[in-house]
């Protein structure tokens, strides 16, 4: 990834131009050193929410032929929807034939939403960040672990689910590790969290190759399947 500086939310209209013109130019130094053939080089579209912004740097950046874009500094404290709206308006801008990767993103949602406006990749720490303080991603919604209500539940945190934690512990088992201080409970939801994603990843790709994504992805957001939401004092989205 090359060098770049990703604004804070909100930031004023003149920092958010010379941070865009600095990673333009950084991108460029960085686009001239490199030299390791077996190594791609990923460019970083920046811009804040200004869809003017976002259109110079992505269109200057494209112009040097990277292996691949990325698009940053989103899921730092805008709104979801203007989060959204910017992803869709920057990918435009991005070729179809180079990976487009997306940021620090993010809920389950959100996937859906940046892949159906033309995203290929994605990071984020929420499967982990979450999976340590007992927030659980099923396709039926939020599952948090220390409520009482799982105590004597023999039940796995989702029905189906091929993890090592479903297969082999319950959630009152994994209540109960949590609320004694036990790090397998941690280990435990941070595994099938990162299951769960795999498990999303996988049905996307195969929907895409079926050319059945969008009709699904529609039903999906329009829904609660994956409105899955984070915890009071775990960050929705961030890197």
């Amino acid at each position: 990834m090359c060098l770049d500086e990703c604004t804070h939310f909100p930031c004023d209209e003149a920092h958010l131009k010379k941070a865009v013109e600095r990673n333009i130019r950084w991108a460029r130094q960085c686009k001239q050193a490199h030299s390791n053939d077996s190594q791609m080089l990923f460019a970083i579209v920046q811009g804040g929410i200004k869809a003017e912004l976002r259109t110079h740097c992505a269109s200057e950046l494209v112009k040097l032929d990277f292996d691949g874009y990325a698009i940053g500094g989103l899921s730092v404290g805008e709104e979801r929807d203007e989060m959204l709206k910017t992803v869709a308006h920057t990918t435009q801008f991005l070729p179809e034939s180079k990976p487009r990767y997306l940021m620090g993103v993010g809920m389950p949602a959100d996937i859906i939403a940046a892949v159906k406006s033309g995203v290929d990749m994605f990071d984020c720490v929420l499967p982990t960040r979450n999976g340590r303080n007992a927030f659980a991603f099923t396709e039926n919604g939020p599952v948090r672990l220390r409520n009482n209500a799982h105590i004597n539940d023999p039940s796995p945190i989702e029905a189906g689910c091929d993890c090592y934690c479903c297969k082999n512990f319950s959630r009152g088992a994994l209540r109960h590790f949590f609320n004694v201080g036990e790090m397998l409970g941690p280990i435990l939801a941070s595994l099938h969290n990162l299951r769960f994603y795999q498990r999303l990843m996988a049905k996307i790709r195969e929907l895409i190759e079926k050319n059945e994504f969008a009709e699904w992805a529609a039903e999906q957001l329009k829904g609660n399947t994956f409105r899955n939401t984070p915890p009071n004092g775990i960050p929705k989205n961030d890197y």
